[in-house]
């Protein structure tokens, strides 16, 4: 990755699940930028969320939208387009995790996972592209793993893991289709868990220990979509390799728990082998 060369002053930005967590993280790092950022989420009060934009000096908007009713999806791109004059960046983060096997998920846990997570994301793309094909350097963000046909990775959350995966296949194929019309689409997973309230409802001891903080994958998501879009488009990029090769080395301010040593991070268990040769490579093991 080369390092960055544009900026999001001036430019518009609309993050999904963008109301806490990675999502408000991503969403006020932009906002540092100068740009105006909009956020989705299925909160009905997240206007603390505009004024943090603001605070950060980027424009604020938040709306409330649920991602699997296609009309609030519609509607809500509509109206961050229409008042910020147009979408330059579009980040797919709103996800619902349960993990959970077959035969203990609900169809209603199914339901709201697969509606919310590929779907979502699909919809999102969807209605945002014809905004995005008038913007100098458009971009699609989406929050997934690198599909991966290895049994480890369904075994014990086989729905969870096949929502993501679907939503890493739609990245891929976004940047495939849109290519011609100059919007980059990339995927984006981190290499450790991260510290927000779907991993602490996640019931997973291992996993909650030591994770590191949102603003890892925040100022990972700042560098893919400041990239130049005609030359950065189709890559699973991982948080850590993405910010190494943009030249960062001090990763302890991003532990959720300080002091905890690097190699003692609770690990992300959707992870490739591509991206962790990728990742020891650059960490000289």
């Amino acid at each position: 990755m080369s390092s960055t060369t544009h900026t999001l002053a001036g430019k518009s930005v609309l993050v999904t699940g963008g109301t806490r967590g990675i999502g408000r993280a991503i969403a006020l790092r932009c906002a540092r930028d100068g740009a105006s950022v909009a956020v989705l989420g299925r909160s009905a009060d997240s206007s603390a969320v505009a004024d943090e934009i603001s605070v950060a000096g980027g424009r604020g908007l938040a709306l409330t939208c649920d991602m699997g009713n296609d009309a609030q999806v519609a509607a809500s791109v509509a109206r961050v387009a229409a008042e910020f004059g147009g979408i330059d960046v579009l980040v797919n983060n709103a996800t619902v995790l349960v993990l959970k096997r077959t035969s203990e998920l609900t169809m209603a846990e199914y339901d709201l996972m697969s509606t919310t997570n590929a779907r979502g994301a699909f919809a999102a793309a969807k209605y945002a592209l014809p905004h995005l094909r008038r913007s100098a350097n458009a971009h699609i963000l989406t929050l997934c793993p690198q599909p991966q046909l290895e049994a480890r990775w369904f075994e014990h959350n086989m729905a969870y893991t096949a929502s993501k995966f679907a939503m890493g296949l739609m990245a891929f194929g976004l940047a495939a289709e849109q290519r011609a019309n100059g919007i980059a689409s990339n995927a984006l997973w981190p290499y450790t868990t991260i510290a927000t309230d779907g991993l602490a409802e996640c019931g997973n001891a291992e996993l909650q220990a030591r994770p590191r903080t949102p603003e890892i994958m925040a100022d990972a998501a700042y560098c893919i979509v400041t990239q130049p879009a005609a030359e950065f488009s189709g890559n699973f990029c991982l948080d850590e390799v993405v910010l190494r090769e943009a030249g960062v080395h001090d990763f302890d301010r991003y532990s959720a728990v300080p002091g905890t040593p690097q190699g003692d991070l609770s690990r992300d268990h959707l992870v490739s082998a591509e991206q962790l040769a990728r990742l020891h490579e650059l960490q000289g093991n």
